[in-house]
């Protein structure tokens, strides 16, 4: 999907269209808005119905943000000041103090993602999921698939999902996953790019290392040090080279990957390992000092786990959290409970006693609680009877 939190938002604000906005901060509280509207502009009513009335200059601009907050995603007109996914709003303001900050609505940006992933799979069945506003599709078989080297039914898909949400798509056809990926950032916003084995030269090898998916920054400036810059560079190394370099298995990995091999199979079914919650503070707490706030976020985000397990239909019987300091040092605990449960006050309990087993004299920057060890909460009567009875 294009943009796909700024796309969402921008359906709700249809007057934000071709302005830098970036999404990122804090949840979305809807009340505020219209609170503030309804006092600074009490000769209109305000209601959710109104949102596209409101007038540009009353949304909040990046200028002179302080805070930890980090952009979820950006317009394309935000992106051309150099803003982008996980850059901290304090950076993103300097390099475009004039874009719009809108808070995130997670709730809204999951019910267009279920929509969108309905329609491709009533279209195409065989659909790997890979998030909020991403997937892999299998057309082999598709009656039609084939047709312009998938270019018509990349179409249709791009065609009935605007038609459905108002939202746009881009598609990359290959002949795997890894460089399908690498196509559908090709012709954004919107496109269709198509790569076939014998486009491989002339559209992949000129492309930086860093466009394969799995080649990081630590990875890439090390292939830098060494003179590869372009994925063709990176084709002509000698395996046993990369091997020495990178270690055996990372360095067959880079050597396929620039050969465009890539023998993963879709993944239709799949269960998370784990779910979790986390959030960074906009100050660093303490945790006497600041006992009530903390106790506060540590419940939300147990309340926010469970809620994520209850929609999802798991339970889980490792139960955890984690910490960053003030001085970016990460501490972890966890325990496994005998009964797996989804109930926030069993989670806040036992990831309370995890807490215990922490140390606690620096000042926190960031708290997560996860629950791990999952399994389908739908379970016999014999097992639920034994479980109430314990």
């Amino acid at each position: 999907m294009d943009a796909f939190y700024a796309s969402v938002e921008l359906l709700r604000y249809p007057q934000l269209k071709g302005l830098p906005v970036v999404i990122g901060g804090g949840r979305r509280r809807e009340d505020d808005l219209l609170a503030r509207l309804r006092t600074e502009r009490p000769e209109q009513e305000w209601s959710a119905a109104t949102l596209d009335r409101i007038p540009v200059e009353f949304f909040p601009r990046l200028q002179g943000y302080t805070g930890r907050g980090v952009i979820t995603t950006a317009t394309y007109a935000a992106r051309q000041f150099g803003v982008g996914s996980a850059m901290g709003l304090m950076k993103a303001a300097k390099l475009c103090p004039q874009a719009i900050l809108l808070p995130v609505d997670f709730e809204q940006y999951r019910h267009y993602s279920r929509t969108f992933k309905a329609i491709i799979t009533d279209i195409a069945p065989l659909m790997e999921d890979r998030g909020v506003d991403e997937v892999y599709i299998d057309f082999t078989a598709v009656p039609g698939g084939q047709r312009e080297g998938g270019r018509v039914l990349a179409r249709l898909i791009q065609k009935s999902i605007f038609q459905a949400t108002g939202l746009t798509c881009s598609v990359g056809i290959a002949p795997n996953k890894l460089i399908a990926k690498m196509a559908s950032e090709f012709n954004k916003p919107n496109g269709i790019a198509v790569v076939m084995e014998d486009d491989l030269q002339s559209k992949i090898w000129p492309l930086p290392c860093r466009k394969i998916n799995g080649i990081g920054p630590k990875a890439d400036a090390k292939l830098q040090q060494h003179g590869i810059h372009s994925i063709a560079q990176l084709a002509a190394c000698d395996p046993l080279w990369l091997a020495r370099h990178f270690g055996p298995r990372t360095g067959a990995w880079l050597h396929a990957a620039a050969h465009g091999r890539d023998e993963r199979p879709l993944v239709i079914d799949s269960e998370p390992v784990s779910m979790s919650r986390e959030t960074t503070f906009e100050r660093d707490l303490h945790a006497v000092r600041d006992r009530a706030e903390l106790g506060a976020i540590f419940t939300r985000l147990c309340e926010q786990v469970a809620a994520d397990l209850q929609r999802k239909g798991y339970v889980g019987k490792t139960i955890g959290i984690k910490l960053r300091f003030d001085d970016f040092q990460i501490v972890t605990r966890d325990l496994t409970i005998e009964q797996p449960t989804a109930d926030a006050r069993l989670i806040r309990q036992h990831a309370g006693q995890c807490l215990k087993r922490a140390p606690l004299q620096k000042r926190l920057r960031l708290l997560g609680v996860r629950v791990g060890n999952l399994q389908s909460s739908s379970q016999p009567p014999e097992q639920a009877r034994e479980a109430s009875l314990f």
